[in-house]
């Protein structure tokens, strides 16, 4: 599915292009929105963060922003984020220089990813003075600093940068602020036909680098959005393309500037097919959008308030279940350990016949033997080809032949126990990988919760002393409606897949499976009538997306009357055999996009 220039990013993990052209974004938003407006109050979150309270006309707003190089930003937000109770020395120091004061403009510096607030506020003698609250916008060297309008000079900055850590410039109180260099960048709106076609040819790079490289506040992902809008592949080294493809690029480059300069955004964010969100810009993609699921913003600050507090919830559920991540991974690691052993064991116990023959060919030619002999060639009479028997000279020869016999059916004893063992190793192992990718489908704590409480009474891991049985509020099944009415429940976890094969489902429904795949029970609920084609295609697709083969294409998905599932005795949660199956491939998906592609 993925194509193109982003498949790229993806894969390197280039996510969240804060770049010169989305702060244009968000500067042209808070222009509109709070220039003019008063500074009520100051907030410090956490260490690295600062939230300004405006008030303008009849409207209140919170502008974030902050310096954590994991996320650094500037947008407006919807709701006030916890406060500590005593207020950082940093945020009682901006109060006493901002509060009160009206912001006049918010500037963005040339094309780059700094924002300036310019305030008139008033010093400590209540005369006017002019304030510049500056955020850079640049991963790790990211800060937050406020300096004298009029003269430059440094007031205090989020993170102090010493000459230790920074020779070129240093961010103290009372130094002159310095911009961070420019690396000799011409700023995007004012490149000319001529120069951002000498950028392209007189570089040997792929065209990312050599724009990115020549032109301020351009990031790699506008560039794939240029070439993708312009037919381009990203992966092309400048210098291989031809006058029209070069005509072509900086079209979609004036197009994409223009929007920019004229204030005409669309801020969109990417889903995945679980729904969570995988980057966001102000511009849609056209490649993204065909691997993933645009959601189109009215405004900047509402699709990163969305991407961050959605990221934020998926870290939070991946932090809570990272423990039982690294037990399953630990258990599996042990398992396929005794599966190669087990399955080393049973090839060398495979070989016992051998020793059953010559057992049986001593016997039948004992009387040939002579005692106190240690090795002795007779005729396989099964083949007619002799075979050297090697003979221990202190037994009879009787004794020997008994001795083969007592191997024989110690390695035969051995390869049963052997074949009951890789059984049950086998039934474990899919079993964890089940739970493995449950958990990794989790969106909700209660999901982790009750997926704890299974390992827990599994043994897998010990229950909190002093602790009974957790009460825990279960979290409905996965509901789903087919095109043409058939209700589709799938389940969390393997207590839930339980309850909703073995007891909710009727004997008529049809119950689904990925084969061979971890996955989760989906049930088809037919209600008295036959379901259709296209349902049991749906139903497939679903079950093939609530499973380890959801970024896959053409997963096979057993099915069959739930009359012919069973739960042997002493089995684990969620573990079922079945027949009367049969097989579909489809494309893993929710009933709105699972009609494409099918096949039986």
């Amino acid at each position: 599915m993925c194509g193109g220039f982003h498949c790229e990013f993806i894969a390197q993990g280039i996510y969240m292009p804060f770049d010169g052209i989305v702060t244009a974004n968000v500067v042209y938003e808070l222009n509109t929105l709070i220039s003019g407006g008063k500074i009520d109050k100051v907030y410090q979150p956490e260490h690295h963060e600062l939230v300004l309270s405006v008030h303008r006309g009849k409207g209140k707003y919170k502008v974030f922003m902050t310096a954590d190089s994991s996320d650094t930003r500037v947008q407006l937000i919807s709701e006030m984020p916890p406060n500590p109770v005593q207020p950082p020395a940093f945020c009682m120091l901006m109060r006493k220089h901002l509060q009160g004061g009206i912001i006049k403009g918010v500037i963005q510096k040339d094309t780059e990813r700094i924002i300036e607030f310019h305030i008139e506020a008033f010093n400590e003698l209540g005369y006017p003075a002019t304030k510049k609250l500056i955020v850079e916008i640049m991963g790790k060297h990211s800060n937050i600093t406020l300096a004298d309008g009029d003269t430059g000079r440094i007031i205090d900055s989020i993170k102090r940068v010493s000459f230790d850590v920074n020779r070129y410039r240093q961010l103290l109180p009372g130094m002159t602020y310095i911009y961070p260099p420019d690396m000799d960048k011409v700023p995007f709106n004012q490149i000319s036909r001529d120069f951002f076609s000498e950028a392209v040819t007189e570089s040997n790079k792929k065209i990312s680098g050599a724009l990115v490289g020549r032109i301020m506040g351009v990031s790699p992902f506008f560039v794939s959005l240029i070439c993708a809008d312009a037919g381009i592949s990203g992966d092309s080294h400048s210098t291989s393309l031809s006058k029209q493809e070069i005509d072509r690029l900086y079209a979609s480059y004036r197009y994409f500037i223009d929007r920019v300069l004229s204030g005409s955004f669309s801020p969109v964010i990417w889903k995945d097919d679980g729904g969570s969100p995988a980057d966001y810009y102000c511009f849609d993609h056209k490649d993204y959008s065909l691997s993933y699921h645009s959601s189109i913003f009215d405004s900047i600050s509402e699709a990163e308030e969305y991407y961050y507090s959605e990221k934020r919830e998926t870290n939070r559920i991946r932090q809570k279940s990272s423990d039982l991540n690294k037990t399953i991974n630990s258990a599996l690691d042990k398992l396929y350990l005794k599966k190669s052993r087990l399955l080393e064991d049973i090839l060398q116990a495979g070989d016992s016949d051998i020793f059953r023959l010559k057992g049986e060919l001593i016997f039948a030619n004992i009387h040939a033997i002579k005692t106190g002999s240690a090795l002795v060639k007779l005729l396989n009479y099964y083949n007619n080809e002799e075979v050297s028997i090697t003979l221990d000279p202190r037994l009879s020869p009787s004794e020997n032949g008994q001795k083969y016999y007592k191997k024989y059916n110690k390695m035969k004893t051995a390869l049963v126990e052997k074949d009951i063992q890789l059984k049950e190793t086998e039934n474990e192992i899919v079993y964890l990988e089940s739970i493995r990718q449950l958990l990794e489908d989790a969106t909700e704590f209660s999901d982790v919760d009750e997926i704890r409480n299974e390992m827990s009474a599994s043994g897998y891991i010990r229950k909190k002393s002093g602790s009974g049985k957790e009460k825990i509020k279960a979290s409905p099944a996965h509901e789903h409606i087919t095109s043409d009415g058939f209700r589709i429940l799938a389940g969390r976890n393997n207590k839930q897949n339980d309850i909703l094969t073995l007891k909710t489902a009727s004997s008529k429904d049809i119950w689904f499976h990925t084969k061979d795949i971890p996955g989760t029970h989906v049930i088809l609920f037919t209600e008295g009538r036959e379901p259709s084609s296209e349902a049991l295609f749906e139903a497939a697709s679903v079950a093939a997306y609530y499973s380890k083969g959801r970024q896959s294409e053409n997963v096979p998905v057993d099915y069959t009357r739930v009359k012919y599932v069973r739960k042997p005795a002493g089995a684990k949660p969620g573990m079922v055999i079945f027949d009367h199956n049969r097989t579909l491939y489809v494309n893993p998906g929710l009933p709105e996009e699972s009609s494409e592609n099918k096949k039986e």
